[in-house]
């Protein structure tokens, strides 16, 4: 699968971690930034990994700051994105298979790397159920 990943300066380390687990696996990954520790602002990196999703440059996005939600509000704001914020594999399990999330977020000042891991693992290994969460979908990406 081809991912998308972006962070800000809190996540930097987490995003490294990832990106490293990911390939380790097979995946393509791309790295929409930030490339260090230097203080940034993390709507740059969540609209980016945000538009390269819906511009079909990769399968999913994965996105990392402080708490996750910053972030994925920001990536939010791109017409055809639902980025969810999980902090436990649940809320990724349930991001897709009833949101059908494109891409997650979550915070590397709340969970650790092997949660991060699952949470990863759980997200890419979801589908979307489709039926009666298609119209709540449809509903989500209405103007």
């Amino acid at each position: 699968m081809k991912l998308g990943i972006g962070s800000d300066h809190a996540g930097f380390d987490m995003k490294t971690m990832i990106t490293e687990y990911l390939k380790a696996q097979g995946h393509t990954v791309v790295d929409y930034g930030t490339d260090g520790k230097d203080s940034v602002d993390y709507p740059d990196y969540g609209k980016a990994v945000g538009r390269a999703v819906v511009d079909g440059d990769v399968d999913k996005g994965i996105l990392i700051c402080g708490t996750g939600v910053g972030i994925s509000i920001s990536a939010n704001k791109v017409k055809g994105v639902r980025a969810c914020v999980c902090s436990e594999p649940y809320s990724a399990q349930m991001s897709v298979r009833h949101n059908n999330a494109n891409i997650i977020a979550f915070g590397a000042r709340v969970v650790g790397e092997d949660m991060a891991k699952m949470i990863v693992d759980t997200f890419l290994g979801e589908t979307f159920e489709g039926g009666r969460h298609e119209r709540r979908v449809g509903k989500i990406e209405e103007e």
